[in-house]
């Protein structure tokens, strides 16, 4: 059933639901349109390569559209609901630069802090020179690894952990600053700076200088800065007992077919509920749901704030969706590197719907996001699936396309 709302955060900060509002076109978003992204979404699910899907657009500061299509547990046959809670996995990531730059407000730290200042562990890095079977040849880097190589993805940190704690993501076995330590000592594969390539470690460390700027653990300090504030009731790095029911089951997509993710343990696994976890998992962790997400991206499309509580200031929304990569080429064409976020170019290479300055993040599991400023338009995507891209690709061109003025 299509829930068509706008969301009404007054008179208490904690007030997250939404009311049904059915005066779509005050948004300036085509009703019909918007009506077939549950359909299409239906499609993909009864062709049989989805599961089920959530899905959210919003425009000037209005939920016009909340759709869950499809089913949560296939074998159950339990119907997927917008209410559901994800794996958001990588999406994680610009909460943690996020994180980062309210310290830089406070004048804790600053973006351009090399990390050892920070973090001592880090001083004395090497940077891999040449390297050939059995030998591997190090030098000192041009210069220190930053913090906004790490929100960059430039730093020249490996995309997942060494050798020695390979096992981490599966078994989350050890804290943060253990796991930062083993990371800290590995040789860079690049001078900093000097390309760019996704780094699970790279935002490991980020989390870390947040813990010890802040002096509290990662996860606490995203619930009282972040999540508390913007009334995000369920979000989190380890979800509470009484809520692992909302969370649908995880599936891969093998030869067209989405089957249980039993091998991945976040998946379907021992980790997939966090029970006995140590490592608090910042490049990935975070559990939440379309409306929650809803509030962080209105509070960055709104330049900082939400409902009257400033998280930010405009110059550090303005900061964090600046291309900061230059011409670096990215994992997406058309598109460079802000603080925790992709951001769109303006170019011939940019193949999207998406405007010029649109940012956003995806996850492993196939969820993303995307905030379009010219458009005052925000996109959620929810799916628990690994592999495969159509279903989200869709949800883009029609959300986007539905804009009419």
């Amino acid at each position: 059933m299509r829930l068509l709302f706008s969301l009404l955060l007054a008179g208490s900060l904690f007030a997250g639901s939404p009311v049904v509002n059915n005066d779509v076109a005050k948004t300036g978003l085509d009703p019909a349109r918007l009506s077939q992204i549950p359909v299409r979404m239906k499609q993909f699910v009864d062709k049989g390569t989805a599961a089920g899907i959530v899905t959210l657009v919003a425009r000037h500061g209005k939920v016009a559209a909340l759709d869950a299509v499809g089913y949560s547990d296939l074998e159950t046959r339990q119907a997927m609901k917008a209410d559901a809670i994800f794996q958001i996995h990588s999406m994680t990531k610009p909460i943690v630069a996020l994180a980062a730059i309210i310290l830089a407000e406070e004048g804790k730290l600053n973006i351009g802090d090399p990390v050892e200042k920070h973090v001592p562990e880090f001083r004395g890095q090497w940077v891999v020179e040449s390297q050939s079977p059995g030998r591997m040849t190090l030098r000192r880097p041009a210069r220190p690894v930053t913090l906004r190589d790490l929100m960059t993805h430039t730093s020249g940190m490996s995309l997942n952990p060494p050798e020695g704690i390979k096992e981490l993501h599966g078994a989350l076995h050890k804290p943060l600053a253990d796991v930062v330590l083993v990371e800290s000592q590995q040789p860079l594969e690049f001078d900093p700076g000097t390309k760019w390539q996704y780094s699970n470690t790279g935002i490991a460390a980020l989390a870390r200088v947040v813990e010890v700027v802040s002096g509290l653990p990662f996860e606490q300090i995203l619930e009282e800065r972040i999540f508390r504030p913007l009334g995000m009731k369920d979000t989190y790095i380890f979800p509470p007992k009484e809520k692992h029911h909302r969370m649908p089951t995880a599936y891969l997509l093998k030869e067209g077919k989405p089957v249980k993710y039993t091998m991945d343990p976040l998946g379907e696994g021992a980790m997939k509920f966090r029970v006995g976890a140590k490592y608090s998992l910042p490049e990935g962790g975070l559990y939440s749901t379309a409306s929650d997400l809803y509030l962080l991206y209105q509070m960055m499309l709104n330049r900082g704030q939400l409902n009257g509580v400033r998280l930010l200031s405009s110059a550090s929304v303005e900061l964090m969706t600046r291309v900061h990569t230059g011409d670096l080429a990215t994992s997406q064409p058309g598109a460079g590197w802000g603080l925790g976020w992709f951001v769109i170019k303006d170019g011939p290479r940019s193949l999207t719907f998406l405007s010029p300055g649109s940012f956003g993040h995806g996850g492993r599991y196939g969820t993303y996001c995307f905030i379009d400023p010219d458009k005052d338009l925000i996109g959620i995507f929810m799916i628990h699936r690994e592999g495969g891209s159509d279903e989200r690709q869709a949800f883009v061109a029609m959300a986007e396309s539905a804009v009419i003025e």
